[in-house]
């Protein structure tokens, strides 16, 4: 069992419907009563044993001596008064903070959520990596930060993207699991087709992701065209060539059929000119994905700046002119610190 363990407690949510029906037979109790634990946790999205109301009161009193069942507390929830997006600290059991963002689209609602405490890869243009990472997020705690929007807003969550707080493909097995459970058709039903993972380019974790079976979407953070403008800006660069990850890209592709998407932050000065659009164009030209454009979302701790918008328009013209898929992602939350770690770190910063 590779669920997270706190307090010797097994964390109950991120335990998947065979597992709830074996430990249920293992106290002595009908195997039904494991999918109608499940369907509470991931159907009607309890946060508490009290709510099963259709289990034994024995048996609920037996779940809070067995198991873990904490939800995520939002410390902080903030509007913008731009667009509607909203912008969630949330406060896990052990006193480490996360965030997460709805974004509210004419195709539905999306949601993007944190895969650890802070992270590790130190990408020069992100402030969820200032602090370095801190921990792993069990599959638990990534499912209650989808599950505790949907119940705040009372809304539907159709889309969900791992592509906050940390690097999903560096907490692989819990990404794994908490993809199975979000989709599981007794459960939250969300379709695997309306997930997208994000990663730097760890490229074995992504060759390995490819022989899953699973239709998610791979949301590749490229943001330079050659291997050593993308080391001035990732220190991931240092470890796999550009050769690697697109090739892991284009077999994610062949062995999935999904179109890889690539993220390629526009830096003022860095890495927006055309001569850079140009080399982008060349370098994707065999690839079966799509750009997106992001205007860099400055942070304090950096002296990053956006470009003009005429030059994103230019950058963006280059690569329709050389058969590149490509749109200008329209920024959200921009008011309410919408980027990645943000939130995080100037609520961290207030409390010491």
């Amino acid at each position: 069992m590779t669920a997270e363990m706190t307090d010797q407690k097994t964390d109950i949510r991120s335990l998947s419907r065979d597992e709830l029906t074996d430990e249920m037979t293992r106290l002595g109790q009908p195997a039904y009563r494991g999918g109608q634990i499940f369907q509470w946790l991931h159907g009607k999205l309890a946060s508490s044993f009290d709510e099963m109301s259709n289990l034994p009161l024995s048996l609920r009193e037996r779940l809070k001596q067995e198991y873990e069942l904490r939800p995520l507390r939002a410390a902080e929830v903030k509007v913008s008064a731009l667009d509607g997006t909203r912008k969630y600290l949330f406060a896990l059991s052990d006193g480490n903070v996360i965030e997460s963002v709805l974004m509210k689209y004419k195709y539905g609602n999306s949601v993007c959520i944190s895969s650890q405490v802070g992270c590790r890869m130190g990408c020069r243009f992100c402030a969820s990596t200032i602090g370095g990472r801190v921990r792993d997020l069990s599959p638990a705690e990534m499912l209650d930060q989808i599950y505790q929007i949907q119940k705040s807003t009372g809304e539907r969550v159709s889309h969900v993207v791992i592509m906050g707080s940390g690097e999903p493909l560096d907490n692989y097995e819990n990404l794994l699991r908490f993809i199975r459970l979000l989709t599981d058709e007794n459960g939250f039903r969300l379709s695997q087709r309306n997930i997208t993972v994000s990663t730097c380019g760890l490229v074995p974790q992504m060759l390995r992701l490819a022989d899953e079976g699973l239709p998610v979407t791979l949301a590749l953070s490229l943001h330079a065209s050659s291997d050593e403008a993308r080391k001035k800006l990732m220190p991931v660069a240092n470890r796999y060539r550009l050769q690697e990850v697109l090739g892991a890209c284009h077999t994610y592709f062949e062995k999935t059929g999904r179109r890889v998407s690539f993220e390629y932050s526009l830096v003022k000065g860095v890495n927006d000119s055309l001569a850079e659009a140009s080399a982008l164009a060349a370098l994707l030209k065999d690839q079966h994905g799509h750009v997106n454009l992001i205007p860099v979302n400055p942070i304090r701790e950096r002296d990053f700046r956006q470009p003009e918008r005429k030059t994103v328009e230019a950058f963006k013209n280059c690569l329709e002119k050389n058969g590149i898929h490509v749109t200008i992602r329209r920024e959200m939350g921009r008011d309410i610190h919408g980027a990645c770690g943000q939130l995080r770190r100037s609520y961290m910063e207030e409390k010491e």
